[in-house]
């Protein structure tokens, strides 16, 4: 993995956690020098977080970390969820081409041997990372429905709510290759229900994806609220 995405995965993880909290600034010189690396990384990882929503950008130098709210991310991800939802119906309906197949088992047969290890390396997050952006990117084009499209990338800007924005705990490796895991076996089970043509199935399943897998996770280890509605 590049030095710029183990940065910006780190300093996601520290903001979604609270570790650096809400309504803290941030520069880059402070920055680079906390995390032991150059400035140029820290530059690049700011940039993707405010794309992402987590940082906003001070008028005049650096940043400012985005207050985070449960209901915030919850509703992101459920937009999400629909529109991603509908994306796979959309491409189930249609039928998938070849290259589109060939795509999605690729995504699938990449990632599947990650699951053999006891632990992931900074490579097999980088691996899982990339098929699993290919993967949602070619049922979201695949639908070949603009609107669906430009509604996801203006939803992305929330915090939390793009594929894009992955976290990995180095710290509670158990738990993360559990967590993304369960999210690999959700992809099988999306890409079967779209190859056999089954819209409302797929549809179905692309939701829960969604809401599940980053819903739960994100929300229920950052902030361990006892009120949260159970999924």
């Amino acid at each position: 993995m590049s030095s710029g995405q183990q940065v910006l995965i780190e300093l996601r993880k520290m903001i979604i956690s609270g570790e650096i909290p809400g309504g803290s600034r941030l520069a880059e010189i402070p920055t680079a020098e906390m995390l032991g690396v150059s400035r140029q990384p820290i530059r690049m990882a700011f940039r993707l977080l405010e794309q992402e929503g987590l940082l906003l950008k001070n008028p005049t130098r650096g940043y400012t970390v985005r207050e985070i709210s449960a209901k915030m991310m919850q509703d992101a991800l459920e937009v999400r969820g629909v529109l991603e939802g509908l994306a796979a119906r959309k491409l189930a309906e249609q039928g998938l081409s070849d290259v589109q197949r060939e795509q999605l088992k690729t995504c699938l047969e990449k990632i599947d041997p990650l699951f053999q290890k006891q632990s992931l390396s900074d490579e097999d997050v980088e691996t899982y990372h990339h098929y699993n952006l290919i993967f949602h990117k070619t049922i979201i084009e695949g639908s070949n429905n603009v609107a669906i499209i430009q509604a996801l990338n203006k939803n992305n800007q929330l915090p939390m709510a793009s594929a894009q924005a992955l976290t990995f705990d180095k710290n509670a490796q158990l738990t993360e290759l559990r967590r993304l895991h369960h999210a690999h076996i959700q992809h099988c089970a999306i890409f079967h229900a779209i190859a056999n043509g089954e819209s409302a199935r797929a549809e179905s399943l692309m939701r829960e994806h969604s809401h599940v897998v980053l819903l739960s996770h994100m929300i229920r280890s950052v902030f361990k609220a006892d009120d949260l509605p159970l999924l």
